[in-house]
């Protein structure tokens, strides 16, 4: 019966752990692009961790050569299984971890749009960010002191 306890307890731990991020490929069609993800400075191609969230944004700002910035907020996956998961096991986890990045993102600076995909072999996705959120974003990276 002990067994069984710490059994289900690691595989608990393990679940929120694994639960708390993801891996996330963000290309560009354009070598030179650079990219600001929560004030973090990327030159794309990158592959980076990014944690899971429920309430929070991953606010960007995309820079290249010969174009204005392309500002938005990256879509985001909804995890239902989680949620379904913190409500029977631990609630307030919910708070947490209900959405993830997507495993890859293509940012394209000259048509103001963000391509994304769970998959390698799906098909893309493609997301105009609306004026509201690009508008957020561009407030988040001038008032924070983070724009280049």
């Amino acid at each position: 019966m002990r067994a069984a306890i710490k059994s289900v307890g690691i595989f608990c731990a393990a679940l929120v752990i694994g639960a708390c991020s993801s891996v996330a490929t963000i290309s560009s069609s354009d070598p030179d692009t650079t990219l600001l993800v929560k004030g973090q400075v990327v030159k794309l191609p990158v592959t980076q961790s990014m944690k899971g969230t429920s309430f929070g944004n991953y606010e960007f700002k995309a820079v290249e050569t010969g174009f204005d910035p392309f500002y938005g907020i990256l879509p985001l996956k909804f995890k239902g299984g989680h949620l379904a998961a913190d409500i029977i096991l631990f609630a307030p986890a919910a708070f947490f971890n209900l959405r993830e990045a997507f495993a890859f993102y293509e940012i394209d600076v000259k048509n103001s749009v963000i391509r994304y995909k769970s998959k390698k072999e799906d098909a893309w996705v493609e997301y105009r960010p609306k004026a509201e959120e690009a508008a957020r974003a561009k407030t988040f990276y001038n008032s924070s002191g983070a724009a280049r």
